[in-house]
């Protein structure tokens, strides 16, 4: 159960230096625009959009990852003075019965979204704005998947806890 266990953090390790990378590149994105802007008076619709489809995708990816390095907000008091077994125990069930199902709706009803925007060949609605507009709905779906493969990697590691003594 180990090398499983290392075979999901391993890819929410990748999926988190790709967010990271995606902030690097909303910066440069942002750090430019502003300069255009104001220093050169031009302005882009489609850099802009840029900007929020950056953000979506970093945000989105960086959720999986976020998961995987257990950095989401937690406000059970009780949590904390729990054992380790039966913290396991209580995000083993929370997995199972609460995230896991959680993804699969939304991958199954993004899924038909970002299709249709793909047969559809959406774009932006504003002039000079970006094409493709299923990209970024394809990011759902996507992002959602990599949440269930951190979601797994954080379940085998909860039953390990379990299940073996020395973890």
């Amino acid at each position: 159960m180990e090398g499983l266990q290392k075979v999901f953090d391993r890819f929410s390790d990748y999926i988190g230096k790709i967010s990271a990378t995606l902030m690097l590149l909303l910066l440069a994105n942002v750090f430019y625009d502003v300069v255009a802007r104001y220093f050169f008076k031009y302005s882009s619709i489609g850099l802009q959009e840029l900007e929020w489809h950056i953000f979506a995708s970093m945000f989105l990816l960086g959720i999986a990852y976020t998961l995987k390095e257990e950095g989401h907000v937690r406000v059970d008091i009780l949590y904390e003075k729990l054992s380790l077994k039966n913290r396991a125990w209580i995000n083993s069930i929370g997995c199972v019965l609460f995230l896991l199902p959680f993804c699969a709706l939304v991958i199954w009803y993004s899924y038909d979204f970002a299709l249709e925007s793909y047969h559809l060949n959406e774009t932006s609605g504003d002039p000079g704005g970006l094409s493709h507009r299923w990209l970024i709905k394809a990011m759902i779906p996507l992002s959602t998947l990599a949440l269930v493969f951190s979601a797994l990697g954080m379940l085998v590691k909860n039953l390990r806890c379990i299940v073996e003594k020395d973890i």
